[in-house]
């Protein structure tokens, strides 16, 4: 057991290790055009949501997005309300993480497939020249993700039927509330919602936690993000301590919302999908 447990860090290490080469490479690849970009296209709350909705499905990073969007405003490059859609849209971009883990990462043997990623990212990063080098260092990336969840699943595989969904706070309000706890501190420990969401949905997989439970801690995992932005915004600007303040509200919010439809959103789910 102790050796599943330790297979199971490794992949949760080597999940985060990935996401950080993959967004560092993203990020060198964008450059100065995601400045840019975020200015250009940023006119009004809307547009922002937008932009802030495409440059974190793209970096895979809403932390990213939402630092460099505190760090505009302190610099006076965005104003409040700029700002505030482009933090908005993050929150819906960073959901492409928990599709691809969705999609791809319980249902094809990504163990396997992961492994040659891995070797032509590597290749690239190593012979390229350039903005190739960068690439090859993403797609590496990318490969170590999954490779990361595989030994997840791997290791989780062997509690399936020792740890149940009776361990866990029972589905009523109190316990989902603790389970919004456990997601926040997760994502606190992490320093990444992804790899908090990568966990949920691993052990939903194998049957650890049922789908309400899991649901609670990624509405805590919501919540836990926040703490980047707001380190961000400490000692800034007047506009940027609001931007910080304002996305933690924001989350909060969106989590308490969320956590009132829960109960007729699973209802809906066991009877049509």
């Amino acid at each position: 057991m102790t050796g599943q447990l330790m297979t199971t860090l490794g992949g949760l290490g080597l999940f985060l290790l990935g996401m950080g080469v993959m967004t560092d490479g993203l990020k060198a690849l964008a450059g100065e055009s995601l400045h840019a970009w975020l200015t250009r296209f940023t006119h009004s709350p809307s547009s922002g949501a937008l932009t802030g909705t495409v440059a974190t499905a793209v970096l895979q990073s809403s932390s990213a997005t939402t630092v460099t969007t505190v760090g505009f405003v302190a610099a006076g490059l965005l104003s409040f309300p700029q700002a505030l859609g482009i933090i908005f849209g993050a929150n819906l971009g960073t959901t492409v993480t928990g599709w691809m883990v969705a999609l791809f990462g319980f249902k094809l043997k990504i163990g396997a497939a992961a492994l040659p990623v891995v070797f032509a990212g590597a290749m690239v990063r190593t012979f390229g020249r350039g903005r190739w080098q960068e690439a090859g260092k993403a797609v590496a990336g990318f490969g170590v993700i999954f490779l990361g969840m595989d030994f997840m699943q791997s290791g989780m595989s062997a509690f399936q039927g020792t740890v149940t969904p009776d361990q866990f706070p029972p589905d009523t309000l109190t316990g989902r509330i603790i389970l919004v706890g456990v997601g926040a501190l997760i994502t606190l420990v992490t320093q990444s919602s992804s790899a908090g969401v990568a966990i949920s949905m691993t052990a939903l997989s194998v049957g650890a936690i049922n789908f309400p439970q899991a649901a609670a801690m990624i509405i805590g995992m919501d919540v836990g993000t926040t703490i980047t932005a707001v380190m961000a915004s400490i000692g800034s600007s007047q506009a940027a301590r609001r931007t910080g303040l304002s996305h933690t509200l924001y989350n909060v919010f969106t989590a308490i919302g969320a956590l009132l439809i829960l109960s007729p959103y699973v209802w809906m789910l066991e009877r049509t999908w």
